[in-house]
């Protein structure tokens, strides 16, 4: 490995690599961000999961100083996808969006409140919050 310009950083036991704990320390704070700004007092364990899928998404979305590529986002490389403002902007996280629901001709109602969990409104990511 070490002939191709492989280089392997080996960490023990309860050794801690620096680069990844202030990855961590980011991640921490972009959530915290995020959950303060919700009118919750407490969060269901989907909805903390979204957070944390919603802050890598955001952050893997710009080129990083040090990345392996000086104008290709993470997910860009990953996906093949660009980021596109009016796709991806459209819905901020946590907004309260009424969805449509299936329904015939009687008085029930056509939509249900439900809590956006990704940007877009094409998106299948919804907490419903009622019926």
């Amino acid at each position: 490995m070490e002939l191709q310009g492989i280089n392997r950083n080996i960490t023990g036991r309860d050794e801690h690599v620096p680069e990844i704990e202030r990855f961590k320390r980011t991640v921490k704070e972009r959530a915290r961000a995020v959950v303060n700004t919700l009118p919750f007092e407490t969060l269901p364990h989907r909805l903390i999961v979204e957070i944390v899928y919603n802050t890598m998404f955001w952050l893997n979305c710009f080129p990083h100083k040090k990345g392996i590529h000086p104008t290709l986002s993470p997910h860009t490389i990953v996906t093949g996808s660009k980021i596109d403002y009016d796709k991806h902007c459209k819905l901020q996280f946590g907004t309260y969006i009424q969805i449509h629901e299936q329904h015939n001709n009687s008085m029930i109602p056509r939509t249900s409140g439900a809590i956006a969990l990704c940007p877009t409104l094409q998106c299948t990511r919804l907490l419903v919050t009622h019926n």
